[in-house]
């Protein structure tokens, strides 16, 4: 009798064991889920999706892109912390060293895979554009188009016939979801930031508008080869007006033609365009490049200076003279005699 009543124990133990394995193995499987990357971070992918992906597809293509171990666990855990519903359309970057949680973390937050893209102070929207197709990043003939739009223009509050000027010199992350607009509304919102907090108040005092001081800045901008000489530069093109004599700036005879590269040609001064200030007095009807914060600060503060003419130098910089004497002779030592 007493041995039966073992046997029975111990069936019963069995089967106890057998119900107790089968209900922590689907728990630790998940632990493992969770604790456990799908690889070593040498498997990095690239995967987009659209709008209106259920969770059960996404987790589908993150398991069949080796990213995870279990699609199954992953709605599952997405639907135990209520997020499955709140995961975002787009294009991301992901690597099999993330775990599950970081990666149903990235959905949510619609961390979208993003490429940097820096644009230089100074450069002109057809640069900007050169730039980006060459990155493959958008088209240059689109950029342009959409940078010319009148419709657009007056969306993003710009008086002019295009967004040169106020595309912002910064770096921005760009991703495949935008489109050419998006990127420019992007680093309008930029330039609205910078000027509301640094140049609109003063611009307003002394009764500057803003599109002179950006058209001043960017000029100061693509003549200035080192930072100190922004404020020198200004003031040269404040008294050449205040005097109403022509600005003659190199960088506005090649606008629209193109990129300056500290060299014009006589064919160059002599050219009749909108913005070619050799041809037309006072300063040309729009910026000729996008400024960055130093030039527009040197635009609405000049140096106190009588400077009127300046040349360069072989090393990039200048020599100021408030005399057309003094500048004849600086041309003839800077740009005449080679051993200089």
């Amino acid at each position: 009798m007493k041995v039966s009543v073992n046997l029975r124990d111990r069936r019963l133990l069995v089967v106890a064991a057998l119900i107790i394995a089968s209900i922590l193995a689907p728990l630790v499987r998940y632990g493992l889920f969770l604790a456990v990357p799908a690889g070593n971070g040498k498997n990095v992918r690239i995967l987009s999706f659209e709008k209106g992906a259920t969770p059960r597809r996404i987790a589908g293509e993150l398991e069949a892109a080796g990213l995870i171990t279990s699609a199954r666990l992953f709605v599952f855990h997405a639907r135990l912390h209520g997020e499955a519903e709140r995961l975002k359309a787009g294009e991301y970057q992901f690597s099999d060293a993330m775990k599950p949680a970081e990666i149903l973390h990235k959905l949510v937050a619609g961390e979208v895979y993003a490429q940097p893209f820096a644009v230089p102070e100074g450069y002109s929207m057809y640069q900007v554009a050169e730039l980006l197709e060459g990155k493959g990043m958008f088209s240059r003939e689109r950029f342009l188009a959409a940078a010319t739009d009148p419709s657009f223009l007056a969306e993003l509050g710009i008086q002019s016939s295009s967004v040169e000027g106020y595309l912002y010199p910064s770096t921005y992350a760009v991703s495949r979801s935008m489109d050419e607009k998006d990127l420019i509304r992007v680093m309008v919102s930029q330039f609205d930031k910078i000027y509301a907090a640094g140049f609109a108040e003063e611009a307003r005092r002394r009764g500057i508008s803003r599109h002179r001081v950006v058209t001043l800045a960017s000029m100061i901008e693509k003549e200035a080869v080192s930072p100190a000489e922004r404020p020198l530069i200004s003031s040269v093109f404040h008294n050449r007006l205040a005097k109403g004599m022509r600005l003659q700036s190199d960088p506005t005879a090649v606008y629209g033609v193109r990129a300056f590269g500290g060299n014009v040609t006589r064919q160059d001064i002599l050219r009749n365009t909108s913005h070619n200030t050799y041809r037309i007095a006072g300063l040309p009807p729009g910026p000729i490049g996008n400024p960055g914060r130093d030039a527009l600060a040197a635009a609405l503060n000049p140096a106190a200076t009588r400077y009127l003419y300046f040349v360069a130098r072989k090393d990039g910089t200048h020599h100021f003279s408030a005399t057309l004497v003094e500048h004849n002779a600086a041309v003839q030592r800077y740009l005449k005699d080679p051993t200089k």
